[in-house]
């Protein structure tokens, strides 16, 4: 009997869960097992997954395979119907307890073989919470899950459920263990992360968490947040972007889209004008703030004209780290239902887009020759700068520490220091 095997697929957060389903399940004592977290942000994929389990299955003939996450919540019967696969367990189950021990006990195949339940009833985040997933130095603190709005192109919120966030008290005390255990760095993340507290009484913000952990966990070094939505931003987020120094310089924003009209018909809350004036005010307040973005490249409907204001965007809100999606198709969306741009068409403006972003990557790391930047050193010898742009050195540094190097040289996606 041998220890359960993990593959993840997707995002972030699938990571994250991953680690924590680990726990479980060795704490439940399940062996012989190969668990696959799946993704089902694209129809590719899902289709990916599938690949991924059979390919598993040949190399795993004795174990039991078990597939979780979000296309398993979505579209378990797809995983169910496929020869290969033993389980099928929701994305809230994954994360109890009490399924790891069933299906630890369940040494004759008893156990149902698909737990998946509604996950729009569900109310709490999974209260299993795990310390130092990330690099030694990076630790990565799940705040928030699951997804209110729905935008035509996304099926995520099937897959997570309604927003619900974990306390700030809960947080603060995971972030000062995780300080204790040495992290130099804590990142934010979540599904949705500026809806943040909306499902806590007073409704707090994600500003006020932000402010409560810098004022509660005066040792943590650097904090960072992950994808938000621009136009949630509060008040509170803003004073922190201003006067915090220990609030990393570097937001990943969920754009879309640079026309007005695809906004609307992928039911975003902002217009192109929003995401302009949010990332001059964020600059305005905070010079060396850099950002990235998520930009999708022919959604339906999509014109020569509106392609061109998103990628007019790039540079109007001075986007350095792009995200690319090229649209996918995704059965039970609206977006699904909308009048299709032609493949070649996408794949023609997505490349156009990644070249956009690649010269301002090295459009910024030209700018960062000669200056000084505190460098969080990921290995003996690569880094990240506030921005979280790379950094290599010629000679080893500790892996885990913060150090103060000054910047010589550049290659297309790292500097040297």
């Amino acid at each position: 009997m041998s220890a359960p095997k993990f593959t993840t697929l997707g995002c972030r957060l699938n990571a994250y869960e991953t680690e924590a389903m680990k726990e479980l399940s060795q704490s439940a004592g399940l062996q012989n097992a190969v668990i696959v977290n799946t993704c089902a942000v694209t129809a590719e994929a899902v289709r990916k997954a599938r690949q991924e389990i059979r390919k598993l299955r040949r190399e795993n003939p004795e174990a039991r395979l078990i597939v979780t996450g979000c296309a398993a919540q979505t579209e378990p019967e797809i995983f169910t119907a496929m020869a290969e696969v033993d389980a099928v367990i929701g994305n809230t189950e994954k994360m109890q307890a009490d399924t790891w021990r069933g299906l630890a006990a369940d040494f004759i195949g008893e156990t149902e073989a698909v737990q998946v339940d509604d996950i729009m009833s569900v109310t709490e985040t999974a209260g299993h919470l795990i310390d130092g997933f990330g690099t030694r130095s990076r630790a990565y603190v799940q705040v928030q899950n699951g997804c209110d709005h729905r935008c035509t192109f996304c099926i995520i919120p099937y897959g997570r459920g309604n927003s619900r966030s974990v306390p700030a008290g809960v947080v603060v005390e995971q972030i000062k263990r995780l300080v204790g255990k040495g992290y130099n760095e804590v990142v934010l993340t979540g599904v949705d992360l500026t809806s943040w507290g909306a499902d806590l009484p007073a409704e707090p913000k994600l500003g006020d968490l932000v402010m409560r952990i810098l004022k509660l966990v005066p040792d943590l070094p650097r904090l960072r947040i992950s994808s938000i939505d621009s136009i949630e931003v509060d008040d509170n987020l803003m004073q922190a972007i201003a006067t915090e120094p220990r609030l990393m310089p570097h937001l990943h924003l969920s754009l879309q889209a640079g026309d007005d009209m695809i906004l609307k018909r992928m039911k975003r809350r902002h217009l192109r004008d929003d995401a302009i004036a949010f990332c001059e005010e964020a600059k305005r307040l905070r010079p060396d703030m850099t950002y990235g973005a998520d930009i999708i490249a022919g959604f339906p409907t999509e014109t020569d004209a509106m392609f061109e204001n998103s990628l007019k965007l790039v540079e109007d809100c001075d986007l350095t780290w792009l995200h690319v999606f090229p649209y996918s198709s995704r059965n039970g969306t609206p977006a699904a239902k909308m009048p299709a741009v032609n493949g070649k068409v996408i794949k023609a403006r997505a490349a156009q887009l990644r070249n956009a972003g690649d010269a301002k990557v090295r459009s910024h790391l030209s700018k960062q020759i000669g200056k000084t930047h505190h460098i969080l050193m990921e290995n003996q010898t690569m880094g990240r700068t506030e921005q979280f742009t790379e950094v290599t050195f010629e000679t080893d540094q500790i892996e885990g520490q913060i150090v103060t190097a000054s910047i010589v040289g550049q290659t297309s996606t790292q500097l040297t220091a």
